[in-house]
């Protein structure tokens, strides 16, 4: 391991010398799994109520990724996320490669354990499987053991809807991932463990004539990563601590997957709870004992700077961010805060994102509308900036850029009763129902605006706008918040109140994310 390096708290992922900095994915990348096929590596992480859900990521090193589509276009049952539940739908996916095709397995603790699965990792992706309905089921993650030619799952509890937790379920499964054979054993109860709690989020693998599972415990911000093995699928498991915070900045070091490289080489990629910017990934060193337990990180510590994978050199990269919306469709980056609707988003022969005012008796609360097209709040420091024309015809119909959580605040144009086009700044505190104005507003003459948000150390974000006059700051800086399970986000949003008639459009162009460390 090389000894950490002057570089500032933001310089993150490769570094350019050979060594890389954690979190080598600096923005809300929660619960990641991984699996290699041949060179390549691919990740997947929770997309909660958004959509679309199930996000790929590409790798070639580990430590620079891309982002290359979503294997998840709507959530099922769709009329369940007709609005925005942003603390339900996928909760820690599990990817798996078996018999020439992708796995990709979650619980949704409201209705069951799903799957999805494809030959080839760009889809397409077969529709949403229901294996198994229940409450309660949560974090699934499957296993082919090809040398028993048997497939089995585990799964964790969700207390809120089932009344446990603290404990690992297993099943038999078919081998064609579709349905399971049994009712479930308890594979581990960590009630019965002195001193562990809140177990969950289980990886299952087979190495060395053991079966293993890799599961959290402790909570998500002062908890740590756990090892279990047994030689028998249903136990006895043996359990020890193989990752935690000790003297390091890295609260709870959790929830994640372990991957072995061509070479043999093993590694361990994981998330750590960063307030409102979520569950960022950074990646461990993994090394097998002389006692055939996994040693992670250093001897047991998360790593800051360490050498890369002895992997082929990759370029330096990073799931983008920036958009120009080319032809009026936005890049994959983009979420919508529910099940996107037809007519939302409209494609036509310029650049720019043309979105349409959609009419809600929600339109004061960000929060409710489903119709947000957001983006993750990025680590590093940074400016945000984003052109935006208000073509909406109706009284109060407005767009802007937001940043949004438990509480929001935005910056954009409006049309009030007159007829007039104002720039606009509001927000609304977590307890609000309704938005307030964070400053006066102000005119816009020709109905168009240039916003810009700075967002400095702890998601501190300054909001200012640009009139035709320059930039001017507006209200006071506003402090991001998370969501319950999800960083905060950037959103881009076109909205009216209630009512019968087409509320106009609003128009987007040159969408910056410019990080400032």
């Amino acid at each position: 391991m090389t000894a950490p390096r002057a570089a500032g708290p933001y310089k993150l992922g490769d570094l350019g010398d050979g060594t890389y900095r954690n979190p080598v994915l600096a923005a809300d990348w929660s619960d990641p799994d991984v699996v290699r096929v041949g060179d390549d590596f691919y990740l997947t992480a929770s997309s909660f109520g958004r959509a679309p859900g199930l996000p790929l990521l590409h790798s070639r090193d580990l430590v620079n990724w891309t982002l290359i589509g979503h294997a998840l276009d709507r959530l099922e049952p769709a009329e369940s996320f007709a609005a925005p539940r942003h603390d339900c739908g996928v909760w820690a996916p599990s990817i798996r490669h078996h018999e020439g095709r992708f796995w990709i397995f979650w619980g949704d603790p409201d209705h069951g354990v799903f799957q999805v699965n494809s030959p080839d990792i760009r889809g397409p992706w077969s529709a949403p499987h229901l294996v198994k309905e229940g409450k309660g089921l949560i974090d699934a993650c499957p296993l082919w053991d090809e040398e028993r030619g048997e497939a089995y799952l585990v799964h964790a509890w969700a207390k809120s809807r089932s009344g446990v937790k603290n404990r690992l379920t297993g099943h038999r499964m078919s081998l064609d991932g579709r349905e399971l054979l049994d009712e479930g054993r308890v594979l581990i109860d960590a009630d019965r463990i002195p001193g562990w709690f809140t177990l969950e989020g289980p990886k299952l693998y087979r190495h060395d004539g053991w079966f293993w599972i890799l599961a959290p415990a402790g909570g998500v911000e002062t908890g740590w990563q756990g090892a279990f093995r047994s030689r028998s699928f249903h136990g006895p498991y043996e359990e020890r601590i193989v990752l935690e915070q000790g003297d390091t900045a890295v609260n709870g070091p959790h929830q994640g997957g372990w991957v072995r490289t061509p070479s043999g080489d093993d590694w361990f990629l994981h998330f750590q709870q960063r307030g409102a910017y979520g569950r960022v990934v950074h990646l461990q060193p993994l090394r097998w004992g002389t006692d055939g337990w996994p040693v992670i990180g250093d001897g047991g510590a998360p790593v800051d700077v360490h050498q890369k994978p002895g992997l082929p050199p990759q370029p330096v990269s990073a799931p983008a961010t920036d958009d120009d919306f080319p032809g009026g469709r936005h890049g994959r980056q983009w979420q919508w805060s529910a099940n996107p609707r037809d007519g939302w988003a409209t494609s036509h022969a310029a650049d720019g994102l043309r979105l349409a005012c959609v009419r809600s008796a929600d339109a004061h609360d960000l929060r409710r509308l489903p119709h947000v097209l957001t983006q993750r709040l990025p680590l590093a420091p940074c400016t945000v900036e984003v052109g935006l024309r208000l073509d909406g015809t109706a009284a109060e119909a407005r767009a802007g850029l937001a940043v949004l959580g438990d509480a929001f605040s935005w910056i954009g144009l409006e049309r009030d009763v007159t007829g007039t086009v104002r720039l606009v700044h509001r927000f609304a505190e977590s307890v609000a129902e309704r938005e307030r104005d964070a400053e006066h507003p102000r005119a816009a003459p020709d109905g168009t605006a240039r916003l810009r948000i700075d967002i400095a150390d702890g998601a501190r974000c300054r909001f200012l706008a640009d009139t035709g006059d320059g930039f001017r700051p507006s209200g006071q800086v506003f402090a991001a918040t998370p969501w319950r399970w999800v960083g905060a986000l950037l959103g881009l949003f076109a909205t009216a109140p209630a009512g019968r008639n087409g509320a106009g459009t609003a128009l987007f162009t040159h969408f910056r994310v410019t990080t400032t460390d």
